[in-house]
């Protein structure tokens, strides 16, 4: 077969096939159904599956000076961060399922940010152990047991790239652990954080609603809403 009957043949089925999809997709997907769709399994609290006892206490110190308690709201601590990012690390993104990591692992433009071959768990166990490293040879402490001046000072000597971590880029570990809190902070609850959905009642989120074309008008006023998790959506349809 030629090359150009082959690729017209090719789109052809191609074409084809998506039609089938599309139509199967219509016809068996209308008229719509609420709660047809079954959500991931709410995370509870129990037996770490990525940090040990140690990590899980720096973690606790790490994430309450990110997103500390005030007078607005509870602290990343409270809120399960800490839980929220065990569970991201013992699954697909702690593993980077969804990145190319075969290289080569070039440093590029400053605007291209970092590139890495290693994992994001990998990363936290570096990271982790570095913190503590560091902390150790400045003041003769662990972190967590530095006074709250001392701990934010490290932190932002690492931020910085004043004080680097042994084994690892220090000041993307640190942007990223500033971005895992943050998820944490505003996921769904369904995930492990965002603990009774404190982070959405701070910034007045309504949360996972079906429908917002009613107050999409009302720009800049009080909704009136209380938040809603996936959590509460029925299971069977």
């Amino acid at each position: 077969m030629k090359r150009r009957h082959f690729i017209l043949s090719l789109a052809v089925l191609i074409a084809t096939t998506a039609l089938k999809v599309r139509a199967k997709i219509i016809s068996g997907g209308m008229p719509w159904h609420p709660y047809a769709v079954r959500p991931p399994e709410p995370i509870s609290a129990g037996e770490w599956r990525f940090f040990n006892e140690s990590e899980v206490v720096l973690m606790d110190a790490l994430v309450d000076l990110i997103i500390p308690p005030d007078e607005l709201s509870i602290g990343a601590k409270d809120a399960g961060c800490t839980l929220f990012i065990d569970r991201q690390l013992s699954g697909d993104f702690g593993k980077a399922m969804t990145v190319y990591r075969l290289g080569p692992v070039i440093q590029g433009f400053p605007q291209q940010g970092p590139q890495f071959n290693d994992t994001p768990a990998e990363r936290y166990r570096l990271g982790l152990a570095a913190i503590d490293s560091v902390a150790n040879k400045l003041h003769q402490k662990a972190f967590n047991q530095l006074e709250e001046e001392q701990q934010i000072a490290m932190l932002q000597a690492i931020e910085n790239g004043e004080v680097p971590l042994t084994g690892l880029n220090g000041q993307a570990f640190f942007s990223m652990l500033i971005q895992n809190v943050r998820e944490g902070f505003f996921a769904d609850p369904l995930y492990g954080g965002n603990k009774d959905m404190a982070g959405w009642k701070m910034l007045g989120f309504p949360g996972a609603r079906y429908d917002y074309r009613e107050e999409i008008k009302l720009r800049g006023e009080d909704l009136g809403l209380s938040p809603v998790s996936m959590i509460g959506a029925k299971k069977d349809a």
